[in-house]
């Protein structure tokens, strides 16, 4: 009886998650099951990559990484990504200081909005980008008559993984700045800070690592975007092929080892990217 009234006492203590109470073979496939699931789909498709592309030996992937234009997808996905992020900073911090911090008609159709990106296929937004820019399209007739050219060019790669990647730094300080509330920067401006003063040194520290989080995960996806980039690129071969557009070009033409030695470079990206939000992790949990 005192053992059961113990079980039942240890079951029930305030604060215990009842899930440590589950019996350990339930446990133990639980666990397992999450194992095989990042083994099967995350961990052996990463691996896979650094083997096939080093299977023919380190001069063959140094050779298929370093030609011509292998570098020129390098320098354009640098470029893009160079652009897209420090817009969709600016974006993220604009949008959720004003959801998080005011209250306005169609905030909930502004949030919303955000969301956008995530529920619209990649391939739709680069479509939508060529009924809006393209030769043909809305605006097709104004840009040739004034000779600028968005679609198959960096601009319409710029536009398309701005699009995309819109999402993650707002998303990411919202709940944030929303959950820190207001009393310090209401306290700020009592004592007569500015709005733009109040932001830089009361605001601002508080987000910093919640900002650098977005930062990472919006980076990650403007250079790993294929689809809506894809649409818009036209596939011009050192002129309009990211990182992710060379390496399929080369597959289809059964360039198999140099293809993946460049999207090594992506897995790459994707294991730097990993490390950082991990650090950042870290750092906020220990804060």
């Amino acid at each position: 009886m005192a053992r059961r009234e113990g079980i039942a006492s240890r079951r029930t203590a305030p604060g215990r998650p009842r899930s440590i109470d589950e019996p350990r073979a339930v446990r133990w496939v639980l666990i397992g099951t999450a194992l095989l699931f990042v083994t099967l789909f995350l961990l052996m498709p990463l691996v896979l990559v650094f083997v096939k592309a080093l299977e023919k030996g380190a001069g063959v992937y140094l050779a298929a990484v370093s030609e011509p234009y292998a570098r020129a997808a390098i320098r354009l996905t640098l470029t893009t990504a160079a652009v897209a992020v420090p817009l969709n900073t600016l974006f993220g911090l604009a949008a959720a200081w004003a959801i998080a911090k005011f209250e306005f008609r169609f905030k909930n159709l502004l949030t919303t909005a955000i969301d956008l990106p995530f529920s619209v296929s990649p391939v739709i937004s680069g479509m939508i980008f060529v009924l809006l820019f393209g030769a043909h399209g809305l605006l097709g007739p104004f840009l040739e008559r004034h000779d600028l050219k968005i679609i198959f060019a960096l601009p319409g790669l710029v536009l398309a993984t701005t699009f995309v990647s819109a999402p993650f730094v707002a998303r990411e300080l919202i709940p944030l700045m929303q959950a820190q509330g207001n009393v310090e920067e209401e306290a700020a401006l009592t004592l007569g800070a500015g709005g733009f003063r109040t932001f830089l040194h009361v605001s601002l520290p508080k987000i910093t690592w919640g900002l650098l989080y977005g930062v990472v995960l919006c980076n990650a996806r403007a250079m790993g975007e294929f689809g809506a980039v894809s649409v818009v690129s036209g596939h011009v071969r050192g002129l309009t092929t990211t990182m992710p557009l060379h390496v399929e070009m080369l597959y289809n033409e059964y360039q198999f080892a140099a293809s993946f030695a460049v999207a090594s470079l992506l897995a790459f990206l994707a294991l730097a990217t990993l490390v950082a939000k991990s650090a950042i992790e870290w750092k906020v949990g220990r804060d």
